[in-house]
């Protein structure tokens, strides 16, 4: 493999996987006191861009690495929501 696709695959890994632990730990502990809804819904909205952009280039690594970023995001966003709505 070479050097530059290694590095992208690296760097694919860490930025997708680095969103489990987050998900996990708000899955757990249903605390979302601490997730920005402007950030997450920003952020989510990008990731799906990206996906977007990666289908049209037909760039496979830039599809599997955004769809997944984009699960993981879409549901701590899903749980910022679900979580963090107040009871009447």
């Amino acid at each position: 493999m070479p050097l530059k696709e290694l590095i992208g695959l690296v760097a694919a890994l860490l930025t997708t996987l680095s969103f489990l632990p987050q998900a996990l730990l708000t899955l757990r502990t249903r605390d979302v006191s601490g997730i920005s809804l402007s950030m997450y819904s920003a952020f989510t909205l990008g990731v799906g861009l990206w996906l977007v952009y990666g289908v049209m280039l037909g760039a496979w690594p830039v599809i599997i690495a955004n769809a997944l970023t984009l699960a993981l995001a879409t549901s701590i966003l899903g749980m910022k929501l679900w979580f963090g709505r107040r009871p009447a």
